[in-house]
């Protein structure tokens, strides 16, 4: 198999605390962007709420009218009975496909007959399970980001339906969830009592070793990866992987930028310029993941 000629360009959902007019901005940027498919919601901590349920469903509706596919994402960890309500609402929409974050998303969208797109976060780690949550209304799955190219192939070789595979190719990798809230804990503060400090930190805050090597990035109950994870140049030279759709994951600053390099590289067919990607790098670069190796690693 090779790469598709028509590969689309995603943007995941945004996974920091923003401001109600940050995100306004934000998206209306990204309205004029050659991104095919946008992510909206809050995947993170039901506390954030300077975007609520109404305001992502115009979000959708102002970006669907760009002729962008909208899909609604939903939380990553689900703690209270509010949760699932709000999840039931979300999925009840009528007007945009479903990003299940949780297994028990998937049954609830399940139980309702609909389609879905599973994130990174739902283990989806061997053929079987694909299988199992095509029957299920799985149109397009989202590769957990620890797993190697290899780990497609294998799935690949083993599917004999028709599922899209999305890769997150780009962005601070999501690593691990706790009902703890790591950012608070970093202000001393308790998660009930947490002053929603996330917001203070637009693309999360920083974990060093006691040796200084970056390490995580903390983001409210969220860890992920201190280095940026990078595939362009992976996807780009790839010739087995049967890839429909590279995601992007939101940063504070130059996403349409980063937007427009993978555009000119993916559908323009024109060479890779790593400098001009590079400058739009939050911190360092890692790949390691792609290759079956540490994800920190560069190779």
């Amino acid at each position: 198999m090779a790469v598709k000629n028509n590969i689309r360009i995603s943007l995941g959902p945004i996974t920091y605390y923003w401001s109600e007019q940050q995100i306004s901005d934000f998206y209306h940027d990204i309205a004029k962007t050659n991104v095919d498919i946008v992510y909206l919601g809050e995947v993170i901590c039901a506390k954030r709420r300077t975007q609520d349920y109404n305001g992502w469903l115009e979000i959708g509706r102002f970006l669907q009218k760009q002729g962008k596919q909208v899909i609604l994402s939903t939380l990553t960890l689900i703690e209270a009975q509010s949760d699932i309500k709000t999840i039931k609402k979300i999925c009840r929409n009528d007007e945009f496909l479903v990003e299940a974050n949780d297994i028990a998303t998937v049954q609830i969208l399940s139980d309702l007959n609909l389609p879905f797109v599973t994130g990174p976060s739902v283990n989806i780690y061997n053929s079987q399970t694909l299988k199992i949550l095509q029957k299920k209304g799985l149109k397009r799955w989202v590769m957990p980001v620890e797993l190697s190219r290899q780990t497609l192939l294998d799935f690949q070789q083993k599917i004999d339906f028709d599922i899209e595979t999305e890769i997150f190719t780009f962005g601070k990798m999501p690593l691990a969830y706790s009902a703890r809230c790591y950012t608070a804990r970093a202000y001393n503060l308790s998660k009930d009592d947490c002053q929603y400090k996330c917001i203070d930190d637009s693309d999360g805050k920083l974990l060093k070793t006691k040796e200084q090597q970056k390490f995580l990035n903390i983001n409210g109950i969220q860890m992920q990866s201190a280095a940026t994870s990078n595939l362009l140049n992976e996807i780009k030279n790839e010739k087995d992987a049967n890839i429909d759709v590279v995601r992007i994951n939101p940063q504070s600053k130059f996403t349409p930028d980063i937007i427009e390099v993978f555009n000119q590289t993916l559908k323009e067919n024109n060479p890779i310029n790593k400098d001009k990607l590079k400058k739009y790098i939050l911190g360092e670069s890692c790949n390691g993941y792609w290759f079956n190796s540490p994800g920190m690693n560069l190779l």
